[in-house]
């Protein structure tokens, strides 16, 4: 099992839930405060209260909502981790996909069905790009990417005639 720095699973879905929380109320202020500012009467004063009042009331509620779907993310992501006895990528797609279909019940199978395939596409997006870089960041692969200071160390050429082709036998050769 690999170790993460992160919290053990009961402490791990508060957290994830209070970091939801304070993702969704600052986005959401932001996005609101835009919102109530651009749907304002005209004048500086009337766009600054219109903002400021879109804000109170609808940030908290854009914070509870992300807080929700965080929370049962982790929730559904430690159970995995239970069930599973391991951490690997595949808990976070599946409970993408488990989330976003819990989350849509009361709409239908069909929308239940959409937003399963969209969080789990979502969520396997994000592990995929997380793995690009950490691989990308590792020094073993810095390494392996740059070329050797000293010539010897190149893998030698078995055909020295530049004439003919490389026969099929050769051209991974040097690599096995």
């Amino acid at each position: 099992m690999e170790e993460y720095a992160r919290e053990p699973c009961p402490w791990r879905i508060v957290d994830d839930c209070g970091g939801a929380f304070a993702m969704g109320a600052i986005g959401g202020s932001v996005f609101h405060s835009i919102k109530g500012a651009k749907n304002a009467p005209k004048g500086l004063y009337s766009r600054f209260l219109s903002a400021g009042s879109a804000v109170k009331m609808r940030a908290p509620v854009t914070g509870g909502n992300f807080a929700v779907w965080g929370g049962l993310f982790s929730t559904i992501d430690c159970s995995l981790v239970y069930i599973r006895k391991k951490e690997d990528p595949w808990n976070s797609i599946t409970s993408g996909a488990l989330t976003g279909g819990i989350l849509s019940i009361r709409s239908g199978a069909g929308a239940m069905l959409g937003s399963a395939i969209i969080g789990g596409v979502l969520l396997a997006l994000i592990e995929g790009v997380g793995i690009l870089f950490t691989r990308w960041s590792a020094p073993e692969y810095q390494q392996q990417m740059m070329p050797p200071e000293d010539p010897a160390q190149l893998p030698a050429k078995e055909n020295s005639d530049s004439s003919k082709p490389p026969s099929f036998g050769s051209v991974g050769a040097q690599y096995v």
